[in-house]
């Protein structure tokens, strides 16, 4: 999965301006802790960050 389609995904389901907050403060023990802003960062890859964010907040399975 592309950054974008990632990040545009992010935004449909959250709302754009929550989204950010939401990658930015958000820390979940499936990323080892992090927020997906340091996930990302630290290498992870897009969808994997995605489907853990899908399982932690529960996104309906049509958007995942």
């Amino acid at each position: 999965m592309r950054l974008t389609v990632f990040w545009q995904r992010m935004a449909e389901h959250f709302g754009p301006g929550y989204a950010e907050m939401f990658a930015r403060d958000h820390v979940m023990s499936e990323l080892g802790g992090r927020t997906v802003h340091e996930a990302l960062a630290a290498g992870w890859d897009a969808k994997e960050v995605w489907q853990v964010v899908c399982s932690v907040m529960d996104v309906p399975r049509e958007k995942r």
